[in-house]
């Protein structure tokens, strides 16, 4: 029991890299299906919203903090941060990309997150012990290997049989360098939101009522933009299909559960430790992309990536 509480965080970061790795797939057959994704992020966020709502007003009613006008703009902001501005760069990459791809340039994050913690004090750095150096060492080697990544492939692994599944469509164009700059780019903000969020927990301590906000105001900050960018009324229109259920997935599970999850650990053992575990998430959707769905893996990307 007690070896079961001291490594509860551990065991939950690995149950959520795996929910995260399953998104990839799911998403990309939504996009191939002809799901914009700027209308994806909307849903997903109002999607993640409605599912924690019931569970912040059942559990956490009498916890929740005041919130004051100066507690909600740093709300505001963590939503911009780790919802609609992050998920609209992120998943717009993914277009012109690949799972893969996406997936192993998260490893950035966890570097950028510590250099940031670092940079205001939440992170101490001693290069003097051995793990001091080694996190140095392991920041270079990630940005570096992230950057190498977005310009070499490498030769590919052969596969002996085809794809168990197919996913047509994923790439709507291939554009490996616009590509790699939306993704950079999420990963700086979402990086950002991970060191934030570690301060607002402090004083919105109430987890599941943090993120039913963040996912309201993300989804009502992403709509706003998707209507400057998507004029067709039709792109908002949902059916039965892989759409839809890739909106209750990513935004049930995603952005609400997940995300919640990610909270908790924060709060527990800080921002650093929670990115730690991102290239979990690469190897899983670089060996379901591979060996499932039948997607080409090269050496360069997989050992830079990972």
């Amino acid at each position: 029991m007690g070896m079961m509480k001291k490594f509860k965080a551990h065991l939950l970061m690995v149950v959520t890299q795996t929910g995260f790795s399953f998104l990839y797939f799911i998403t990309q057959a939504a996009f191939g299906n002809g799901l914009n994704p700027f209308v994806y992020v909307t849903y997903r966020l109002l999607a993640a919203g409605l599912s924690m709502l019931p569970f912040a007003y059942f559990l956490e009613s009498k916890m929740q903090p005041k919130l004051t006008i100066l507690l909600f703009l740093e709300i505001f902001v963590l939503s911009l941060l780790g919802g609609s501005l992050t998920l609209n760069l992120y998943f717009a990459s993914l277009q012109y990309t690949s799972p893969t791809f996406v997936a192993s340039m998260i490893n950035t994050i966890a570097s950028i997150t510590f250099v940031v913690a670092v940079m205001i004090g939440m992170e101490k750095l001693n290069v003097k012990n051995k793990r001091g150096a080694a996190k140095v060492v392991g920041t270079v080697v990630s940005l570096g290997g992230a950057l190498i990544m977005s310009m070499y492939k490498g030769p590919d692994f052969k596969r002996p049989w085809g794809a168990l599944i197919s996913i047509h469509g994923g790439n709507v164009h291939e554009d490996w360098v616009k590509g790699s700059i939306l993704c950079i780019t999420s990963c700086f903000t979402w990086a950002m939101w991970y060191v934030m969020q570690a301060s607002t927990l402090k004083r919105y301590p109430a987890q599941i009522s943090l993120t039913t906000w963040m996912s309201f105001i993300g989804a009502a900050q992403s709509a706003i933009f998707t209507a400057f960018v998507e004029h067709r009324p039709e792109a908002w229109a949902l059916h039965f299909d892989v759409n839809f259920w890739s909106i209750i997935y990513s935004g049930a599970i995603g952005s609400g559960m997940l995300v919640y999850t990610q909270l908790w650990c924060s709060e527990q053992k800080g921002p650093v430790f929670v990115t730690m575990f991102n290239p979990l998430c690469t190897i899983l959707v670089a060996l379901i992309a591979y060996a499932v769905v039948g997607q080409d893996l090269y050496v360069g990307r997989y050992i830079l990536g990972s």
